[in-house]
């Protein structure tokens, strides 16, 4: 024996050194991922180079902008000194026409007034006079004078009649000359030039000329006025004695002359007086020009050197009538045109803007080549990653057929000895070793759980089902634990919830099993609490009055709660204060059920319904320190709770994970020494008719029809354990009244205080609380009396015993006052209360005797469907072989085996005459993947062979073909091993160790039932 323990020590040790050096092969020989560069990755080396091109590029960009906006604002610039230039030479000349019109209006004033009147209207005095009070029409005139044209033979007769000698312009006496002109009337202003010969000087006498040859206005070349000394003209314009013919010729107008008016013009005070008109801040710099001798201009007006910016000048045209003279204004600005700050600012922030521009893109090129290497270093670590998932699928696969294989041999003979004829102890100690593996293999499920929804391959069903039979069956598997600590547990779900959803009720088990087993293993008194509701009537609750009800269920139901310290399940407090009965009252109150459909409506047409489902307990609560690693994987709240209540510590976090899956969300109130309340939501559908018609019927739709319209009365001190006793009851179809004590029973019985319209009310069971019937037992005698007397003989209204847990004093007790003998032990469940009351009340044992425990049901149906049927099982395992073989053979099964996949191959070759074989996977040299492909190439063969072959020599195997039925035998239930089973060619799989109702569902689908 121990030879053979160190042989297939050996063989395990062996297996686990190759699955090593597979897992080591999967992660070297990982693919690469392939690099994919993009331009910015090619260049990488680059970019220091681009970013100081970039620069270099954007000065010069900067620099344009710069120069261009400059020559913008020269251009502007410009504009507005030719502007300013061409408003003054405008009205400069304007001015000037002005003054000159009026001249020649007082030429013609004189020539008529003078030479026309005789005698004459005009004399020195009215001349003066005249010209003084008209000197605001000629403002550029300095003064005016009127010179007579006088010839020499007419000289001294002149002299004579004016009193004085003809002078020349230095005053002194004329010298004998052809032709003179003698000023005879002047304005006040020039007075001091009477008597003045205006032709003894050059410039005047050409002047003189000329305008009586062209009978225009002629001007002077600048000169220094005499008295101002300021820079001038002297306008000069002809007055004739004769009327002129259209056209006159020179020589006509030169003897029709009768004199000369001239004006002197102070050019200097002139363009001063227009500059301060129009700019006292002197904006510009302007000169006035005589440019008649072009290569030596004359300045009439501003100085040489007088500054201002010389860059930028600007010359107008000056006609001031004379043809012969030709004049300009010259402009230019009188400071240099300031610095462009607009130029320079704009240039700074465009460069500066291309600079942070190419510092981002530098940044995020940078930034681009290390997030590329990032992803390269990504893709080469996720290879590695699936590699290693693949290599821990490996390795979690061969963990759990390694741990099964053996679990199923020891689960397997452990069965086959419980068959046996055991003494008591023998038999205490198999069921112990056999909790103990089902122990074992629950936890493995848990870890290969964990592992599933960690690689994301858990997926879950979507299925009808029961959620009030799921809640029953989870409260019979812990009503053992319950009942030997004395503890409450119970569940309520709300009528608003429908009967059937659509989801996975596996994994709603999973969760449920989880979150009460936590709490019985760490509750030791009060209470435990189940109660689903929807989450949209949990809303509807909250925004209720609390006020608006009675305290208690409704008032025409519950009458005469006493007041316990905490309206709980048990009276003790709990750490969620919403469980609490004023709260709760609504859930059970039928009077309020019409709003919450009202208020639902809108809910009920959707096609899901999200359930609130919460379990609280009253035990020893979750310390503060430890609540938020409640959910990590094998996590406890303090070293001490494994050893004192063991566990592993990861329900809690596969229960939260299977909620967020399903699309929920869980958390938890928890308050040490008081108790912990987990709550969690989740959506389900809602079931279509259609979809409802393949669920199984639930046992309590086989209930005798006489529990409906039965009338119950409860009696309980404690409101939500009322609430919770008239929930089952009305599950049944009973009608249910509900009071808190012996006194209201007995005048609810009695018809008084309105509880049924003062009419006697006969319920057809009584059901009494433990705890109410032993702190008043001489009033459940009088009670029981009165119900004996009502309804004529004691044994047709049925009293129960409602109780957790009870002595053997206490049943003799609960006899002599009047119980009947069957009580109904807690947690409550409506089948075990309708079998209690069967039971009771003699009502169809019979026919629902074999409906309440389903199990017997699949081995008989499990022994109709393998009855004579031949089965080959292949197992290189010889204890698991043997345990297969054992368990098949208990079913009426005819078994062959086989150790190794090539003899199952051999023994399955057509023709043959198995109806099914059962293989396990992992077998050495061929495993069962290899056996399955090679029997499926060998039915391909026969059933091709059969088709070529003429038909009346086809036998009746041959016309329907070959396929005979494989399913694997495999300790992994890893959702990728049960997929491959199915793509290498089988049929389904079997998980190890064998239970009964998987085993039935297995070959349900190959076999007929066979009559028996």
């Amino acid at each position: 024996m121990s030879v053979k323990m160190r042989q297939g020590g050996g063989h395990h040790h062996h297996h686990h050194q190759t699955l090593r050096a597979a897992a080591g092969d999967n992660l070297a020989k990982a693919p690469t991922a392939k690099k994919r560069n993009t331009f910015v990755q090619a260049c990488r080396g680059w970019l220091p180079e681009l970013l100081l091109v970039w620069v270099f590029m954007m000065m010069v960009v900067s620099a344009g902008i710069f120069w261009w906006m400059e020559a913008q604002a020269k251009v502007k610039r410009k504009e507005g000194l030719v502007g300013m230039c061409e408003m003054r030479a405008r009205m400069l000349k304007d001015q000037f026409s002005v003054s000159v019109n009026h001249v020649h209006a007082l030429a013609i004033l004189v020539s008529t007034f003078h030479y026309f009147k005789n005698p004459s209207s005009i004399d020195q005095d009215t001349f003066g006079e005249y010209t003084a009070r008209t000197a605001f029409e000629r403002p550029l005139l300095s003064g005016v004078a009127y010179a007579e044209r006088v010839i020499d033979l007419e000289r001294e007769k002149f002299e004579e009649q004016h009193g004085w000698t003809i002078k020349t312009m230095e005053r002194e006496t004329s010298p004998a000359r052809d032709e003179y002109a003698p000023v005879i009337f002047s304005q006040e202003t020039v007075s001091y030039i009477e008597s003045l010969d205006m032709m003894s000087g050059e410039e005047d006498r050409e002047n003189i000329l000329r305008a009586r040859a062209t009978g225009k206005a002629v001007l002077t070349h600048p000169f220094r006025l005499l008295g101002s000394h300021h820079l001038g003209v002297v306008l000069t314009i002809p007055v004739y004695k004769l009327k002129l013919p259209l056209n006159p010729t020179v020589e006509e107008r030169i003897s029709a002359t009768a004199g000369y008016l001239g004006g002197a013009f102070d050019i200097e005070s002139l363009v001063e007086n227009l500059l301060g008109q129009l700019d006292g801040n002197e904006t510009i710099l302007v000169n006035v020009y005589d440019v008649t001798n072009s290569s030596d201009p004359l300045i009439m007006y501003g100085r040489q050197d007088q500054g201002g910016d010389t860059s930028l000048l600007h010359e107008s045209k000056l006609d001031f009538g004379d043809p012969f003279r030709k004049h300009q204004m010259l402009c230019r600005y009188h400071e240099k045109a300031p610095a462009s700050w607009m130029a320079i600012m704009t240039a700074v922030f465009v460069f500066v803007i291309a600079l942070l521009i190419g510092y981002i893109m530098y940044g995020a090129a940078i930034h681009i080549v290390k997030v590329e290497d990032d992803c390269h270093k990504m893709e080469e670590l996720k290879v590695r990653a699936e590699a290693a998932d693949v290599a821990k699928s490996q390795f979690l696969a061969t963990v759990s057929h390694e741990i099964r294989t053996p679990m199923n041999g020891i689960l397997g003979m452990l069965g086959f000895l419980l068959e046996t004829e055991l003494n008591s102890t023998q038999r205490d100690f198999a069921q112990t070793a056999q909790v103990c593996g089902k122990a074992l293999i629950a936890l493995m499920n848990e870890v290969l759980d964990r592992a599933k929804i960690e690689a994301g391959k858990l997926e879950l069903e979507v299925v009808p089902f029961d959620i009030r039979s799921i809640l029953d069956d989870v409260l019979s598997l812990f009503s053992e634990k319950s009942r030997e600590k004395g503890i409450e547990l119970a569940v309520l779900v709300a009528d608003e919830v429908p009967d059937i959803v659509m989801g996975d009720p596996g994994r709603f088990r999973q969760i449920i099993i989880n979150l009460v087993g936590n709490s019985v293993k760490f509750t030791e008194k009060g209470h435990i609490f189940v109660k689903v509701q929807q989450v949209n009537q949990f809303k509807s609750l909250a925004k209720t009055d609390l006020e608006s009800c009675t305290n208690g269920v409704p008032e025409k139901d519950i009458r005469g709660f006493d007041i316990c310290p905490y309206k709980t399940l048990s009276g003790y407090e709990v750490a969620d204060d919403r469980n609490f009965w004023d709260m709760l009252k609504r859930l059970v109150d039928d009077e309020l059920l019409d709003s919450f459909e009202s208020n639902l409506s809108s809910h009920g047409s959707s096609e899901n319904v999200t359930l609130l489902v919460s379990v609280e307990d009253t035990g020893i609560g979750i310390p503060l320190c430890a609540q938020d690693r409640v959910f990590m994987p094998f996590m406890q709240a303090d070293s001490s709770t494994s050893r004192n209540y063991g566990g592993t510590g990861i329900g809690l976090s596969i229960s939260k994970c299977l909620v967020e899956l399903m699309g929920g969300h869980m958390n938890f109130v928890s308050r040490p020494e008081v108790g912990s309340t987990f709550s969690f939501t989740a959506p389900f559908g809602r079931c279509k008719l259609a979809g409802c018609a393949d669920l199984e019927v639930p046992i309590m739709a086989d209930f005798p029809s006489i529990f409906k319209g039965m009338d119950a009365l409860v009696i309980d001190e404690k409101p939500i354990r009322a609430a919770v006793t008239r929930y089952h009851l009305k599950r049944l179809g009973i009608r249910v009244k509900v009071v808190g004590s012996f006194g209201i029973a007995v005048e609810a019985l009695c018809g008084r205080n309105n509880f049924t319209n003062s009419r006697l009310y006969s319920p057809d069971v009584v059901f009494i609380e433990k705890d109410t019937w032993i702190s008043d037992e001489d009033a459940c005698t009088r009670l029981s009396s009165l119900v004996a007397k009502q309804n004529g003989s004691a044994s047709h209204a049925t009293v129960i015993l409602l109780a957790t847990k009870i002595s053997a004093p206490e049943i003799k007790k609960a006899a002599t006052a009047g119980f009947a003998e069957t009580r109904v032990m807690k947690p409550m469940r409506a089948s075990m209360l309708a079998a209690c009351l069967q039971q009771t009340m003699g009502i169809g044992m019979k026919r629902q005797q074999a409906k309440i425990v389903p199990t017997p049901g699949y081995c008989s149906n499990l022994q109709s469907l393998l009855q004579g049927k031949k089965i080959l099982v292949v197992d290189d395992n010889q204890v698991n072989l043997k345990v297969a073989a054992g368990a098949l053979k208990k079913f009426g099964a005819h078994i062959e085996c086989a150790s190794r996949g090539d003899a199952a191959v051999a023994m399955l070759k057509p023709p043959h005459c198995f109806d099914a074989c059962l293989m396990d996977i992992q077998m050495p040299e061929m495993d069962g993947y290899e056996a399955a492909r090679q029997i499926r190439l060998h039915e391909k063969e026969a059933n091709q062979q059969s088709k070529e072959a003429p038909a009346n020599e086809r036998s009746c195997e041959k016309r329907r073909g070959w396929h005979v039925p494989i399913l694997a035998m495999t300790a992994d239930i890893i959702e990728s091993t049960c997929d491959e089973c199915l793509r290498r060619g089988m049929d389904g799989y079997v998980s190890k160790p064998f239970e009964v109702e998987n085993l039935y569902q297995a070959v349900a689908k190959f076999f007929e039932t066979n009559p028996t």
